[in-house]
């Protein structure tokens, strides 16, 4: 759940804060909600991922976990990148990473929820739906907060940059957690 708040209000929520200190306007700022039209539409793709094999990490993390792995990488490549820019001069060059993490976590979703009723029972999914909240909770809190705290003493760079560092705690999840059925 944690790894899976971060970068959606990363994305949808605390970069609007960035975008407005770095002195835009309002409609471009508007213009990045469109960003959130990709988890509307994680359905069209939810198929392909069902069906598709990751090589090499499917046979040993299992289906479900090889996708939350490989998206959970996409989506820190696309927080330092995002890390890397500065929205006065490369607005584009953000928009284009903010829809790289945007799409990485909308199919990390599609494999999270498949994992949470493959990997257990019938009488264990309320727990895991409890588990999943608590941590998408406290996803929220970090990203919401702490970028805000670290960019202030620090710089919104240093700030997107420990935020892809953090989605280590969801690489670490992956790797511990069992193999779905």
């Amino acid at each position: 759940g944690f790894s899976a708040a971060l970068p959606y209000f990363l994305v949808f929520d605390t970069l609007s804060a960035w975008l407005r200190a770095s002195g835009l306007s309002l409609e471009v700022i508007g213009f990045f909600s469109l960003v959130t039209l990709v988890s509307s539409f994680k359905f069209l793709w939810a198929p392909f991922i069902d069906r598709a094999r990751v090589p090499v990490l499917d046979g040993w993390l299992g289906h479900r976990r090889s996708w939350m792995l490989v998206c959970q990488g996409l989506i820190m490549l696309g927080l330092w990148l995002v890390a890397l820019s500065d929205p006065s001069r490369s607005l584009g060059t953000i928009a284009v990473f903010a829809v790289l993490v945007g799409f990485s976590s909308a199919t990390q979703d599609i494999a999270i929820d498949a994992w949470r009723i493959e990997a257990a029972g019938t009488s264990k999914q309320g727990a895991m739906a409890a588990a999943y909240q608590w941590g998408y909770r406290g996803g929220m809190i970090v990203a919401g907060a702490v970028p805000l705290l670290l960019a202030q003493a620090y710089g919104w760079n240093f700030s997107y940059g420990v935020m892809g560092a953090l989605m280590g705690v969801g690489v670490l999840a992956v790797l511990a957690a069992p193999r779905e059925e």
